[in-house]
């Protein structure tokens, strides 16, 4: 007999049976599932890939390059009319390893909006008021180091079951004569109800910090295009190298702070709000691997990785700068030499 598997909706690992919970649970996302539940997702989802969708996949293999640097093993992709030299990550060369796989082709894009010059003189304006970093961080040198990189990310549209208890408390006071009232009306709090959260993102690249790009949100997703090779002319991209079931705990903390935010929003008027219990469950999750345009640049100092990075479409920026002691104690130096100075004409002028 042909064994049945069935996939968890959220992440897509395999689902066990719990024969304590009587559930189908997985154990990477640690999302749970009645089989009634599951059998009814499963109905509902197609199978089959449209002819276009192999064609677009087959000209993504065909025509995309994978580079990788053999000193940090960072992976980049380029199509074939563009030769990476160079690891965007720690500046060491990188070789050819050979073609993409079509399964890595991306379902969305957003393309580029601000150009290497636009970059360039926001960077320009940042490092400005830095005045404690390497003099060779703002060199032209490094500059040409700064990188146009589709860097991979997961947006993830959540199906959510909220379920939301609460004691709501509306209080009078009034004097009358000699006696002062307080008055308490105790109201049952609902919310429960079928929500959804869209866009949620994930980067999926283990190089780049997580926060950096969550600093550089939001990115306009109005501006979803489907991927094409043209958008990768003259730009490099990330190899995805964490996995959706690696992403959805951030992608549930994120979705689950979005619904009781907004779920806190719908409740007013009470002089306070006592929760009894409070339930986000996502059911199901819809998936879009994307691209999202970046401008980076890496810069070692002292042994460190220092990252700077520019929203391609909004240019909003983020990064930490590296500190010269040197250039920091030279400063101190002087300003203490002129403290000094001021201090001996004072003291002269009153002796």
């Amino acid at each position: 007999m042909e064994s049945v598997e069935y996939k968890c909706p959220n992440c897509n690992a395999d689902l066990k049976f719990n024969p304590t919970s009587q559930k189908l649970e997985c154990e990477y996302c640690l999302s749970a599932f009645t089989v009634d539940e599951i059998k009814k997702l499963c109905a509902t989802t197609e199978n089959s890939i449209p002819q276009e969708a192999v064609q677009v996949q087959e000209d993504f293999a065909n025509h995309t390059h994978l580079y990788r640097c053999k000193s940090c093993g960072a992976e980049i992709m380029a199509d074939d009319q563009l030769t990476a030299t160079f690891c965007y990550y720690c500046h060491n060369p990188v070789i050819l390893a050979g073609k993409m796989g079509g399964e890595f082709k991306p379902d969305k894009v957003i393309g580029f909006k601000l150009t290497r010059d636009n970059a360039i003189a926001c960077f320009k304006k940042w490092v400005g008021k830095r005045w404690f970093v390497p003099k060779d961080f703002k060199s032209q040198q490094q500059l040409e180091k700064l990188t146009g990189l589709y860097v991979p990310f997961w947006l993830a549209d959540c199906h959510v079951n909220v379920d939301v208890r609460a004691i709501g408390k509306k209080l009078r006071h009034w004097v009358s004569g000699n006696y002062s009232y307080t008055e308490t009306k105790e109201f049952r709090i609902t919310r429960v109800g079928g929500m959804l959260t869209k866009g949620i993102p994930a980067d999926g690249e283990t190089k780049i910090e997580d926060l950096l790009m969550e600093a550089i949100e939001p990115y306009d997703y109005r501006e979803l295009k489907d991927f094409s090779m043209s958008y990768l002319s003259g730009f490099y991209a990330d190899k995805y190298d964490v996995d959706k079931s690696a992403v959805f705990p951030r992608i549930r903390v994120r979705s689950n702070q979005a619904c009781s935010a907004y779920v806190r929003s719908t409740i007013s008027g009470y002089s306070s709000i006592i929760p009894s219990s409070e339930q986000y469950n996502i059911s199901n999750t819809d998936w879009r691997y994307t691209l999202l345009p970046v401008w980076f640049m890496s810069y070692k100092y002292k042994d460190k990785i220092y990252e700077f990075a520019i929203n391609g479409q909004t240019g909003k920026l983020a990064g930490t700068p590296p500190l010269s002691k040197g250039r920091l104690g030279l400063l101190c130096a002087a300003i203490g030499a002129a403290l000094s100075a001021i201090i001996i004409v004072v003291g002269g002028g009153i002796f």
